[in-house]
């Protein structure tokens, strides 16, 4: 027999990475979430989580089960907070994903100035796996540079930028306005992790142009690539304008990479008409 508690206890589950961090979020005891998700698994008949000591994970079956509990999770916040009314809420939890960290953390330093109360969990993750997140709704807001396109998606344009190499100051390349892919033959070049965009994108101009890079050093994020740089370690290919400006850094344009990319906020469309969306859409 359905039952919403249920229905919420598991979407916060999966949601949160864990029984205790629900049970936080939802106000109630651990072994209350707990008893309501085996409740489910009861009536469903088979597992839908699987209990690692990093958390949770979703069976084919949990995964089926997500989509519809997390979209009654949003309709039941949706119906409550009508039924409150539309006075301005003060508190709030939202999970924000991106692929680069600007524009993201300007949107959400924005954001944050404005309601300061409200909890934001905020992660930089690679442009398959924000993907995957999107498709699996585990989170809010996406802020990712050429998303897939799905009638299920809202999507609102945020920028266009295009690849750029970022080396030191002082480094030989720094004092041209532009640089050809066979520039970089001999030098150690950085670049994000399978998974990532950038990688497709430069490793697709390299192949079509019959280049093959001396030593390429994969790196996880681009922070992590714009420290690698500072330390000497090589020079790095991604977006323009993905972080504040470095005072020992340099943007120089790459002939063969003229195309621009549209950064955008994803959203699922179940989740626009919850406040807490409406609010981040509003700063844009």
């Amino acid at each position: 027999m359905f039952n919403p508690y249920q229905f919420k206890a598991f979407s916060k589950v999966v949601r949160e990475g864990s029984f205790s961090a629900a049970a936080r979020v939802m106000g109630v005891s651990q072994s209350a979430v707990t008893q309501h998700v085996a409740n489910l698994e009861k009536t469903v008949g088979v597992r839908l989580l699987i209990r690692a000591r990093d958390g949770v994970q979703l069976t084919s079956t949990g995964q089926e089960f997500f989509d519809l509990a997390d979209r009654f999770a949003v309709l039941d916040a949706v119906i409550d907070e009508k039924l409150r009314g539309y006075s301005e809420f003060s508190e709030g939890h939202l999970r924000i994903i991106a692929n680069a960290p600007q524009p993201a953390l300007r949107l959400i330093s924005k954001y944050a100035a404005l309601y300061p109360d409200v909890n934001i969990d905020f992660a930089l993750c690679d442009w398959t796996r924000a993907m995957e997140l999107l498709q699996n709704q585990q989170t809010d807001i996406a802020i990712v540079t050429d998303p897939s396109k799905q009638d299920d998606w809202h999507y609102v344009p945020i920028c266009r930028a295009r690849y750029v190499l970022y080396l030191r100051k002082d480094h030989p390349l720094a004092s041209r306005n532009a640089v050809c892919l066979n520039d970089l033959m001999p030098e150690t070049l950085l670049l994000p992790e399978t998974g990532s965009l950038t990688q497709r994108i430069v490793t697709g101009a390299l192949k079509s142009n019959g280049l093959t890079i001396r030593r390429i050093v994969k790196v996880t994020s681009f922070p992590v690539m714009k420290e690698a740089i500072l330390e000497g370690l090589g020079v790095g290919i991604f977006l323009e304008n993905s972080a504040q400006k470095e005072t020992k850094l340099r943007e120089v344009r790459i002939e063969e990479l003229t195309r621009e990319h549209e950064t955008s906020l994803v959203v699922p469309n179940y989740k626009l008409d919850l406040r807490l969306t409406q609010s981040f859409l509003r700063i844009l």
